[in-house]
This record gives structure tokens, C-alpha cells and sequence, in this order.
């Protein structure tokens, strides 16, 4: 019977697939914070800068992400949280970063902007494509998701705002895309929060868990079941 159960189960990342994926991913997002981090200050781009940000959250947060395989729903929801705050950290710190620049500062690289925006969204864009089997899932699988989504959509406005910035010879495109691509992560911040909680308040009241995960309670240790299809 508790085979019959934990069928339909949240996907909870137990899966030597889905560990592969992430090991891919991380990687990508490990080599685009290094190549972003370093045009952005070349380009004087607080949009690269933003997005390179971005990598390097993603690349820590999935590797987080990985650890907590197999571990408690309570441990994978408290990484989830985790992730939300350090999201909402990222978004802080591109909004002050942002406004001290809309009182003064440089035209940045247009060509630099639009040339590396490219090459991010091209990187994410595998990225999304790697994990898309995955896209749904607990809270700790989710905010997986939604950081390589979030990534895809930021790079477009990455472009879009070096395309701007060679048509005005302005720097505000890519000060208002640094702050938008901070009202992105502050979103996706709020939405992993709010699944976490979910998750966590129905353990401590002994409900199941949302999304149709009946057995919550028999993953109060590590498990090692195989991948769900």
C-alpha cells in the first residue's frame, strides 16, 4: 500500500537523472557568472551586472538544491526558503546599485550589452531545455524551475536593452531592465516563499502536503526510491 501512495507523489528531485541535469545546469550558470561578471564591468552595464548576479544565485541555489535530494520535506522546504531569501537579497542590492546610477554615470557598451546578452540567453535557454521534464514539483524542484525561466526572460530584456541603448545613446534602458530583472526575482522570491510555508505549515498541523503528496510522512528520512515518470 505504500507503494500504491508515494506513486503519485510530488516529483521530490529523487532522481539520478535529475541530479545529472543540475550538475549540467550548475555549470552553465558557473561559467555565464564569470563571462557576465566580467563584460558587465567592461560594458559598464548594470543589466550584465544584474544578470551575472543572477548566474552566480543560481549556480549557488541549485547546487543547494542538489544537497537536499532525497532529504525531509522540513529540510527541503527550509532550503527553499533559503533560496527565496537570497533572491530577495539579489533584488536589493540591483535596486540600490541601480538607483545610485539614475543620479549619474556612463552610457554603457551597447554592443557589448546586446553581443553577451545573446550569449546568456542561448546558455539559458539549454538550461530550460535540460530541465523541462522537471518543471513541476515540491517547492525545493520548483524553484529550480522558475530561476531558469526567470533567466531566459531576463536575458531577453538584457538584450532588448542594449538594442535601446545604441538607438537613444542613453544609459536609462539599461538601468530601468536592471530594475525590472530585480521586480523579477523579488516576484519569484515571494512565490517560492509561499509554497515553502505551504509545505511546511501543513507538516506541523500533520496534513498532507499540497499538490497531492500523501506521503510526506514517509519521507521524514532520506529516501532512495527511483526516479517518477
Amino acid at each position: 500500500m505504500a507503494d500504491a501512495c508515494c506513486a503519485d507523489k510530488t516529483f521530490d528531485g529523487v532522481s539520478s537523472e535529475y541530479r545529472r541535469a543540475l550538475v549540467v545546469v550548475i555549470a552553465i550558470n558557473v561559467v555565464m557568472f564569470i563571462v557576465e561578471i566580467a563584460a558587465g564591468a567592461a560594458a559598464g552595464s548594470k543589466a550584465l551586472q544584474a544578470d551575472a548576479l543572477d548566474f552566480a544565485g543560481d549556480a549557488a541555489t541549485y547546487g543547494l538544491s542538489l544537497a537536499v535530494i532525497g532529504a525531509s520535506l522540513k529540510t527541503r522546504a527550509t532550503a527553499s526558503l533559503v533560496k527565496a531569501a537570497s533572491l530577495g537579497a539579489f533584488a536589493v542590492y540591483i535596486l540600490a546599485t541601480t538607483a545610485l546610477r539614475f543620479v549619474g554615470g556612463e552610457t554603457p557598451d551597447a554592443n557589448l550589452i546586446g553581443g553577451v546578452g545573446l550569449l546568456a540567453l542561448l546558455a539559458n535557454l539549454a538550461s530550460v531545455f535540460i530541465l523541462l521534464r522537471w518543471r513541476d514539483g515540491d517547492s525545493n524542484v520548483r524553484s529550480v524551475w522558475l530561476c531558469s525561466r526567470n533567466d531566459a526572460i531576463g536575458n531577453l530584456a538584457v538584450i532588448a536593452a542594449g538594442a535601446l541603448v545604441a538607438m537613444t545613446g542613453s544609459r536609462f534602458p539599461d538601468l530601468l531592465v536592471a530594475a525590472a530583472l530585480a521586480g523579477l526575482f523579488l516576484t519569484s522570491a515571494a512565490q517560492i516563499t509561499r509554497r515553502a510555508m505551504s509545505e511546511q505549515r501543513n507538516l506541523l498541523v500533520g496534513q498532507p502536503a499540497p499538490a497531492g503528496d500523501a506521503c510526506a510522512a514517509d519521507r521524514d528520512q532520506p529516501t532512495s526510491v527511483s526516479a517518477l515518470k
